[in-house]
């Protein structure tokens, strides 16, 4: 049976993919801060309390695991490199016990080199991007150099605009703008974030996930 250390499992996209999880057969370690916020419960969900900015308590997550799928982001009053941190203590954590897959979620700013074809809009979205909230993308550039210079199996998953809408059990993967539109169903990420714990297609890659 696959293990999974998730991060981020009260958030939005989070819960939907922990429900997945444990419907798919899958056992779960959860870092949470508040227990209170899980809305399931299982034999198969390990709740792990504490804070991903603590070492000790990432590093019971990811014990005893086969895969991290690493869901968290920043939120307001969250440290300005929460991201870049926390991931950096999880690939630590992921080395010591010899877990080698880690999925994680990002938004559509980052850029995939040789493979994203930014139209106009694309452009001025990432300059927005930039100018409104750069300290977030660039929060999110440093969590991806941490995995790039981590020699482990990761996969970055982008997407841009998230929605609530019910999914619609279908969603392209693609790259900024190649076989992509702007937004997809948290729903609909969710299943592909579950997809990619077994699936090796998208090894240190950044694919984006759209509707």
């Amino acid at each position: 049976m696959t293990t999974i250390a998730l991060f981020g499992a009260t958030g939005k996209t989070g819960r939907r993919v922990l429900v997945r999880a444990l419907e798919a057969g899958f056992s779960v370690r959860a870092l949470v801060r508040d227990p209170g916020k899980l809305e399931v419960s299982s034999d198969r969900l390990t709740v792990v309390t504490g804070d991903v900015l603590d070492p000790a308590a990432v590093e019971q997550t990811v014990a005893g695991s086969d895969a991290v799928l690493s869901l968290f982001g920043q939120v307001k009053g969250s440290s300005p490199t929460l991201q870049a941190d926390g991931t950096r203590l999880i690939v630590d954590a992921m080395k010591a016990q010899g877990v080698r897959r880690i999925v994680t979620l990002s938004g559509g700013g980052l850029r995939a080199a040789g493979h994203d074809r930014p139209k106009t809009a694309d452009r001025v979205i990432r300059f927005l991007l930039k100018t409104l909230s750069g300290h977030v993308l660039a929060d999110a550039e440093q969590h991806l150099r941490v995995l790039e210079e981590s020699g482990l199996d990761w996969t970055v998953v982008r997407v841009r605009r998230l929605t609530e809408n019910p999914g619609k059990g279908a969603y392209r993967v693609g790259w900024v703008g190649v076989n992509a539109s702007t937004a997809i169903s948290r729903d609909d990420l969710a299943d592909f974030i579950l997809t990619q714990v077994e699936d090796r297609t998208f090894i240190r890659q950044l694919p984006f996930v759209s509707d």
